[in-house]
């Protein structure tokens, strides 16, 4: 299976951090959070990664050139200033996965689990698997359910940024500035869309005080 990271945020509640480094580049602990998110994929037999990229965009594909320092193969897609958001991003890099099931893995989140949960296989009619996460205290309200391993809108879970998808999810669609919940929700309605509980410790790296939350638990557990 081949993957892709999601790497085009901007990453304003982050500055001045991120004034002058792209957000999937802070480093938590000793690494950058793109670092961690390829050896963990690495390190589930994934070594065929995508990294999509807008601002600031040549400090990433500076930083982890060809992935061969990391023991991977990594292609970029580079997309303008501006960015395509997340649906317009994976549009965009589809033709990477070659008609193959992919995963996505939120580029700006750090995440204390093995990423082999994230390989079981989808069916032929599912378009879609989120993995989903206990509510943190920046989303309380939550995002979605689980019903019968369906995933439906609600506030039970908030999803983590890890999703695995099938190509044809996204048919007929163009590369443009397009958010991700309209299709989740229109995949829902079709009841094609799986749910699952992630397994291990996740952590939205989105504000000073949630890197330094995220710090503090690699201190902590030794990581």
């Amino acid at each position: 299976m081949k993957a892709m990271i999601l790497a085009a945020g901007r990453g304003e509640r982050l500055r001045p951090i991120t004034d002058t480094i792209p957000k999937p580049l802070v480093k938590v602990g000793d690494k950058a959070l793109l670092v961690w998110h390829i050896e963990k994929l690495k390190k589930a037999n994934i070594t065929d990664i995508i990294i999509n990229s807008a601002y600031l965009s040549e400090k990433i594909v500076d930083f982890i050139g060809d992935g061969s320092a990391f023991g991977v193969h990594v292609t970029h897609s580079v997309e303008g200033s501006q960015g395509l958001e997340t649906a317009g991003g994976i549009i965009k890099a589809l033709p990477f996965f070659e008609n193959e099931d992919f995963l996505v893995v939120n580029g700006d989140t750090f995440i204390d689990a093995d990423y082999s949960q994230f390989l079981e296989p989808l069916t032929e009619k599912d378009l879609g698997r989120l993995y989903l996460v206990k509510n943190p205290a920046h989303n309380l309200k939550g995002d979605f359910s689980i019903d019968n391993g369906l995933c439906r809108r609600g506030g039970n879970y908030t999803f983590s940024g890890v999703a695995q998808y099938k190509c044809k999810a996204f048919e007929n669609r163009h590369a443009e500035r397009l958010p991700l919940l309209p299709l989740f929700l229109e995949w829902c309605s079709k009841g094609g869309l799986k749910g699952a509980a992630l397994l291990g410790n996740w952590f939205d790296v989105g504000t000073i005080e949630r890197l330094d939350n995220v710090n503090a638990y690699i201190k902590e557990h030794k990581l």
